[in-house]
C-alpha cells in the first residue's frame, strides 16, 4: 500500500494527485540539510508558479518529526499540487544499517528498489535524488530506473589535493581514486540528466560531459532578522556569565565534530583566559556520559564555563543561538563536503574557527569567514582559541564578505537552480 499524505498530513488515495508533469523528490534522510532543502523547494514551487506538481517521497519518520513542513502546503496557494508520500514502516525497518561499507551498499540497492516502486506508482516526469552520493555504486553498475533522474552530490573529495596545505593520507588518496573510477561510470549513466554539486570547486572537473549538466548548487540559508531581546533572554535563561565570550558548538555532538579535541585544547589554556570563556554545546548527542565526565574534570581544573543543551533545536529557534554567540566553532575531523554551520555563522555575522581540511577550510579561507586550524591537534586549537579570546571579535572577518557569501547561498537561489535545470517537459523515455 502506498502511504500518500495530503498537505494536512492525512492519508489520501494514490489517485488523488493532479494530472500533468510531475517532479518527484526522493529523500529518506530525516536530519541534516534535508528538511530545510525540502521546505525551501516547497516555498519556491508555490510562490513562483513552477509548472506541474510536486511529489515528495520520504521516510515515515519525516512525517512525524517535521510535521510543520508537511503541513506547510495548506497555507500555500498551490496546495493541491504538492503531496507527500511515505514509504511504509515495514519498508523502513527492513533497510540495512549504515555501519559498514557492505551494509551501506546493500541499503543503497534497497533504497533504489523503493524509488523504482514509488516512481512506477507516481509516474513522475523527472526524479531528483536529494542525496545522490548514496547511489553512485548501483548507478555505476547500471541499475535501471523508470524515469529520468538528477541528483545532489554532497561529498566529492577527489580534488582536495589541489587545496593549499592539505596533508592527504594514503587512505584518502585511495578513496579519491575510487571516486574518480565510480564517477566516470556514473556520468555515463543514460538516465542521468543533471548533477548538482554543493562544492563549487568540483564543477570544472566534471562539466565536459555532453550527456549531462554539472551545476553548482548553493547550500541554502535564510537570513534571519536579528532579535537582540530574544538573544539576551536566551543568554539569561542559559545562565551565561557576564564578561565571557560565548563559543558555540552547534549540531549533533559526535566525535567527528571534534568535541574531544576542543575540550583537550581548552585544558591547555591558562586560567586567566579560561575565566573569559564560555563553551556552549547545543545539539543531540550519543556521547553524553563521556562528555559529562570530561567536562566535569575540565571544570575542576580550569575556571571555564561549559553550558550543555543536549536537545534537537527546531529550525525557527536556530538563529537565536548563533546571534548570541561571539564565535562559532567547527573543528570537524577531516570533514568531507559542505557544512551549513558556515552559512548560519555568516548569516549571523559571526566568525568561525573551522577545520582547515577540505571544502570547509577552503571556503573559510577564500571568503574570509574566520580562522582555520588543524583541528586534529589540540595544541593548535588552543593557540587559535587564545587568539580569539584576546582579539576583538569585529577584527576577525569583514562583514561585507560574510554578507556576500550568504547572498550567494540564498534559499531563493538554491531552489531557482534546482527548478531551472530539472525540466518537467515530457521526455520520451524507454526503460
Amino acid at each position: 500500500m502506498i502511504n500518500k499524505m495530503n498537505h494536512f498530513g492525512e492519508l489520501c488515495n494514490s489517485d488523488d494527485r493532479v494530472d500533468g508533469d510531475c517532479l518527484m523528490l526522493f529523500d529518506l534522510s530525516v536530519r541534516g540539510h534535508h528538511p530545510n532543502y525540502i521546505q525551501q523547494l516547497i516555498h519556491y514551487w508555490s510562490s513562483n508558479n513552477v509548472p506541474g506538481h510536486l511529489e515528495i517521497v520520504v521516510s515515515p519518520r519525516f512525517l512525524e518529526e517535521h510535521s510543520d513542513i508537511v503541513n506547510l502546503a495548506k497555507y500555500l496557494e498551490r496546495s493541491a499540487e504538492i503531496q507527500f508520500t511515505a514509504i511504509t514502516i515495514q519498508e523502513e525497518a527492513a533497510l540495512k544499517s549504515k555501519n559498514s561499507f557492505l551494509s551501506r551498499n546493500q541499503r543503497a540497492y534497497q533504497e533504489l528498489k523503493l524509488l523504482r516502486k514509488y516512481a512506477e506508482v507516481i509516474s513522475p516526469t523527472h526524479c531528483l535524488l536529494m542525496y545522490f552520493d548514496t547511489y553512485q555504486i548501483p548507478l555505476a553498475m547500471g541499475y535501471r530506473l523508470p524515469c529520468p533522474i538528477s541528483g545532489i552530490y554532497f561529498r566529492p573529495t577527489f580534488h582536495y589535493y589541489e587545496f593549499p596545505n592539505q596533508n592527504i593520507s594514503w587512505k584518502e588518496k585511495l578513496q579519491q581514486w575510487r571516486e574518480r573510477i565510480t564517477l566516470s561510470k556514473v556520468l555515463s549513466y543514460p538516465h542521468l540528466r543533471v548533477l548538482f554539486c554543493l562544492d563549487p570547486f568540483v564543477v570544472k572537473y566534471l562539466q565536459n560531459h555532453e550527456q549531462i549538466k554539472v551545476v553548482h548548487l548553493p547550500d541554502p540559508v535564510l537570513i534571519p532578522q536579528k532579535n537582540h531581546i530574544q538573544s539576551q533572554t536566551l543568554k539569561t535563561r542559559l545562565g551565561i556569565e557576564t564578561g565571557r565570550k560565548v563559543f558555540l558548538l552547534f549540531g549533533a555532538l559526535t566525535e567527528r565534530k571534534g568535541v574531544y579535541q576542543l575540550l583537550d585544547a581548552v585544558s591547555l589554556l591558562p586560567a586567566e583566559l579560561c575565566k573569559q570563556l564560555c563553551l556552549l554545546f547545543v545539539g543531540e548527542s550519543g556521547l553524553i556520559e563521556i562528555l559529562e565526565a570530561r567536562i566535569t574534570v575540565l571544570c575542576q581544573q580550569k575556571p571555564v564555563q561549559v553550558i550543555r543543551h543536549y536537545e534537537f533545536v527546531a529550525e525557527q529557534d536556530v538563529p537565536v543561538y548563533f546571534n548570541l554567540a561571539d564565535i562559532v566553532l567547527a573543528p570537524y575531523q577531516r570533514h568531507v563536503g559542505m557544512s551549513g554551520i558556515l552559512l548560519l555563522a555568516a548569516a549571523a555575522q559571526k566568525p568561525v574557527l573551522s577545520s582547515d581540511y577540505g571544502l570547509m577550510g577552503e571556503l573559510v579561507r577564500r571568503h574570509g569567514l574566520g580562522l582555520i586550524v588543524d583541528s586534529t591537534n589540540p595544541g593548535k586549537i588552543s593557540q587559535e582559541l587564545t587568539h580569539l579570546l584576546l582579539e576583538p571579535t569585529a577584527d576577525l572577518c569583514e562583514p561585507n564578505q560574510l554578507q556576500s557569501f550568504v547572498e550567494q547561498n540564498s534559499a531563493q537561489r538554491f531552489a531557482q537552480v534546482i527548478f531551472e535545470h530539472c525540466s518537467l517537459s515530457r521526455e520520451r523515455f524507454d526503460n
